[in-house]
């Protein structure tokens, strides 16, 4: 049976993407590589109106879903259930 996850961090900027992308090896032992990815909002061109992605690879689906909001949240950011 399968266990991984992939969770799907949203955070309002690239810096904050970068940073918690950064940081998410350190916290969270184990996890894959982080991938950051722009997602722009329906209808907006404009960069200012987009939301950063950071997908994070978890295999055995060990990362408490709460601890990882609460990390997002530290970005004004949070976590999308799978």
């Amino acid at each position: 049976m399968d266990d991984d996850v992939t969770h799907l961090l949203v955070l309002p900027d690239r810096d904050a993407a970068q940073e918690a992308a950064e940081q998410l090896p350190e916290r969270f032992a184990g996890v894959g590589e982080p991938r950051i990815v722009r997602d722009a909002l329906a209808g907006e061109d404009d960069a200012e109106d987009a939301q950063w992605l950071v997908l994070v690879s978890d295999p055995g689906g060990r990362i408490d879903p709460a601890d990882l909001d609460a990390y997002a949240g530290g970005w004004d950011g949070w976590v999308e259930s799978p």
